[in-house]
């Protein structure tokens, strides 16, 4: 069986953004409540992720603090963003993809047979490191794509949706460029807009957690400044979990960082004790520059 590279991975993870309101819902959806900051929200325990017969993430464990920001960085092909995108089951959608282990969101295992993988990602949303706008709709359209997977009965009327859409675009700290111009298409904004606006839409579904896969790698610096910008004050409403490559947005941003290595995790811990006094000398190795 042909193993696809990682460049594949990430082409073919973006179109699946879509496939995934596509889904099947099964019996059972998660519910999600506000947690309290410092409490467990995310519990990665054995976690194996597979591409076929390769084994791409590498029995890992650790714990995601509820109002808090996680970084997990690691040098290209570590497993970060796979690791990443198990944790609301995007994973799946690449063919021959697969997991072992579990993954428990508010003490629940998230791979459970019975679990909705739709309701997994309405309450654990994700942003990719390219942003992904759907080029046939407007900006309102792409904001209230997500909506549009809710069982019937919670579906927003228009009204309510216009609410969601204005409230999700000021979170994003977007609303003042774009509110005189919601029909117009979403591609037509600028890079940093766009990433914003696919922040936006994830948090339309008002999520637990947002995930973030490297959301400033294709930035400039003033988008990127708005985007960590952004973090930081998301932190106060959600839990955020992000890959970065960048060590100076890594310390910035993070409260908790996680180091991987070839597939493995090598550390987790508060961000300032491992940039100033990491445990394994890998880990100083990779911050220190040594490699990566």
């Amino acid at each position: 069986m042909r193993i696809p590279s990682a460049a594949a991975h990430d082409a073919s993870i973006e179109p699946a953004v879509e496939a995934a309101s596509r889904v099947e819902p099964e019996s059972v959806s998660v519910h999600a409540d506000a947690g309290t900051a410092g409490d467990v929200c995310i519990a990665v325990e054995s976690l194996d992720a597979y591409f076929g017969a390769a084994r791409v993430v590498r029995d890992v464990s650790f714990q995601v603090e509820t109002g808090r920001v996680t970084a997990i960085i690691g040098p290209s092909a570590c497993g970060k963003s796979t690791l990443l995108r198990c944790i609301n089951r995007m994973h799946e959608t690449v063919p021959a993809a697969r997991v072992e282990g579990e993954i428990r969101f508010q003490g629940r295992d998230i791979y459970e047979r019975s679990v909705s993988a739709i309701s997994v990602r309405r309450h654990i949303g994700m942003v990719f490191q390219r942003p992904t706008p759907f080029p046939t709709m407007s900006i309102r359209e792409n904001v209230a794509a997500g909506l549009k997977v809710l069982p019937r009965s919670e579906r927003p009327s228009r009204r309510e949706t216009d609410d969601i859409v204005e409230r999700a675009l000021r979170r994003a700290a977007l609303w003042d460029e774009v509110h005189d111009r919601l029909g117009a298409s979403a591609v037509a904004l600028s890079g940093g807009q766009q990433q914003r606006l696919c922040i936006a839409r994830a948090l339309a579904t008002s999520p637990a957690v947002l995930l973030l896969d490297e959301p400033t790698a294709s930035l400039d610096p003033i988008s990127t400044q708005r985007v960590e910008e952004l973090v930081y004050e998301l932190r106060e409403q959600v839990t955020i979990v992000i890959v970065t490559h960048n060590m100076q947005q890594a310390a910035r941003i993070s409260d908790r960082t996680v180091f991987m290595l070839s597939g493995e995790l090598v550390e987790a811990g508060p961000t300032n004790a491992m940039f100033t006094t990491p445990k394994d000398s890998r880990t100083e190795a990779y911050i220190t520059g040594r490699f990566g």
